[in-house]
């Protein structure tokens, strides 16, 4: 299985509205690249640091699971223009991606 991971870093005065991010942004997310082998998608909203008292790394961390890698490339060339550039409706920070594989 092959798991896309992004990442919202935590920035200083930046915002992020999740009720638009899992409401509207990740159902579409789902619908365009469904065809491609996503499987499904989580959702994490960071609270602390390891010390309690300290801000989250991240802001928001979503996860995408697909099929194959193929899927995964062919999608976002077919819906990812458009799937980044809602982004700016959801958040001002510059979201980052990992692709990788699950071994264990």
């Amino acid at each position: 299985m092959i798991k896309v991971t992004v990442f919202y870093e935590n920035e200083e005065g930046k915002s992020f509205d999740f009720d638009y991010y899992c409401n509207t942004h990740m159902p579409m997310v789902q619908e365009r690249l469904t065809t491609f082998g996503m499987r499904y998608y989580n959702v994490e909203k960071g609270i602390s640091d390891a010390d309690p008292s300290a801000p989250p790394i991240y802001t928001a961390i979503g996860y995408l699971f697909f099929n194959d890698v193929d899927g995964v490339h062919e999608g976002f060339k077919t819906h990812g223009r458009e799937l980044v550039g809602d982004v700016p409706n959801f958040t001002d920070i510059s979201p980052k991606f990992l692709i990788s594989e699950l071994i264990a």
